[in-house]
């Protein structure tokens, strides 16, 4: 696409984004759309059809030539909004590009800033504040408008589906059943973009090449009965706290953080490796300085190039909930039957999670001590995601836009996070490209208080994936 074409993108793209995506997201971000892990009840609280209703009536007034826009159900599963648009002239053996996104929602948690809140879209300063604006209720229209962009610059792209799913917040459980379901329908996949994901900055795009796998299992460690005074049981009855704690420590080094199970790790390819020199090359301090310790807290280890190896393709345990202890205020002198944890492992892109969910099984519940009872629930797997080398047309595009619309070279990322969708698609379409990118930034506050998009950059990423779609058409 060349540079007259490019500022044709680049209008359209501001012009859409100004006059019909800011309005209309402000209004998804007031949809409180939770996924349905946190909303048991999504199908009679209504959020989720009415965030689907809305994005689809937003599609509707595009009035792309020939387009489809459908909303697929399969009963007892949350739905997915289609929009399928076919290609222009010449591109229709390109096969199809599929566009992702999702419309859930985390849960909008407690201590958002003065002026602020999660259902409440407030721009400020060149960013939409809202639960959902970043993560990740902006992709759907993003990719809309990268493709309106095309049209009016006279490009070209192959058959396009925008696909968006209301379960990724809840691990994607119900995305197996509708790429089977749609599997026909979808055709020869050839390209793959996903916008819920971003980088460690706002200066250049980045684009992430693996994505880690998790386990999450809940463990119960029950000792009594009936709970009993603890200076009459303690010395004589084990504490459940510390037996679960002796538990942990055959999964994970207390001291370094290193998890022990052989099944949860992996070689580090080269080419990752070198990936992350870069990135910490490109942007020294930008790892470091993207978390808000407290005080003195120092990161795990000083070498960021560590750091991002940790985060990217290491496996990590985080004790994410608890129960069965009380707030300190109303503890009384007291031995408490059980104790449960919420273990959440992040896990290497190429580990097996299923093997490592049973190797996680097996440590926390052979020869425990004291004879303790051990309850397992909440259990889950999911592979990761590493990216296939890119096609030379890909390459070329992505340097170019690199060039013409952010005036830097590209950046890639291995994420720490998990999007199911892309491991399921990297094992259904193993010659699709990918460009996973989007305009999540290292304080754009997903999942937590203050969530919110940075406009600007957002459509810097709409321009991008516009051109990168022509080139795809051409290739």
């Amino acid at each position: 696409m060349g540079r007259v074409e490019l500022e044709s993108v680049k209008n359209s793209v501001r012009r859409t984004w100004a006059d019909d995506i800011l309005p209309s997201l402000s209004t998804l971000v007031s949809i409180p759309a939770l996924s349905p892990v946190f909303d048991p009840r999504w199908a009679e609280t209504g959020h989720l059809d009415a965030a689907v209703e809305h994005v689809k009536g937003w599609l509707a007034e595009r009035d792309l030539p020939g387009a489809s826009i459908d909303v697929v159900r399969l009963p007892g599963r949350s739905p997915v909004l289609l929009l399928d648009v076919p290609a222009t002239e010449g591109a229709e053996d390109k096969g199809t590009v599929l566009m992702y996104g999702h419309l859930d929602k985390q849960p909008p948690v407690g201590g958002w800033s003065d002026g602020l809140g999660p259902w409440t879209p407030v721009v400020r300063d060149g960013r939409l504040y809202g639960r959902g604006a970043a993560d990740d209720g902006y992709a759907g229209y993003a990719a809309t408008a990268a493709l309106t962009a095309v049209r009016e610059a006279g490009g070209s792209h192959a058959r396009i589906v925008v696909l968006l799913e209301t379960g990724e917040e809840s691990g994607s459980p119900d995305l197996p059943a509708y790429l089977d379901h749609l599997s026909e329908r979808l055709g020869r996949v050839t390209l793959v973009v996903c916008l819920d994901s971003g980088g460690n900055d706002y200066e250049r795009l980045w684009l992430t090449t693996s994505l880690r796998g998790l386990a999450q299992v809940h463990v119960t460690v029950r000792v009594l009965e009936t709970a009993q005074h603890s200076g009459m049981a303690s010395g004589i009855v084990p504490s459940s706290f510390r037996v679960l704690r002796t538990l942990l420590d055959r999964l994970e080094d207390s001291e370094t953080g290193a998890v022990k199970l052989a099944e949860c790790n992996v070689e580090i390819p080269a080419n990752r490796v070198a990936e992350a020199r870069a990135t910490v090359e490109a942007a020294p301090g930008s790892i470091i300085g993207s978390m808000p310790l407290h005080g003195a807290t120092r990161p795990v280890v000083e070498d960021e190039l560590e750091l991002v190896l940790n985060n990217s393709w290491r496996p990590t345990l985080s004790v994410i909930g608890a129960s069965g202890m009380p707030d300190p205020a109303e503890a009384g002198n007291v031995l408490r039957t059980a104790t449960t944890l919420a273990l959440s492992f992040r896990l290497p892109p190429t580990a097996d999670s299923k093997a490592a969910l049973d190797a996680i099984t097996k440590a926390l519940t052979s020869d425990v001590p004291y004879g303790a009872t051990v309850e397992l629930s909440g259990m889950e797997a999911a592979d990761g995601w590493n990216a296939p080398e890119l096609a030379p047309w890909l390459a070329e595009a992505l340097a170019k836009a690199s060039d013409e619309i952010f005036g830097k070279p590209w950046g890639t990322v291995g994420l720490g996070g998990s999007i199911p969708f892309m491991g399921l698609l990297g094992e259904k379409y193993p010659e699709a490209q990918f460009v996973v990118t989007g305009a999540l930034g290292p304080d754009s506050n997903a999942h937590v208080p203050d969530e919110w998009l940075h406009l600007d950059y957002a459509q810097r990423v709409t321009e991008t994936i516009a051109t990168v779609i022509d080139a795809h058409a051409r290739s």
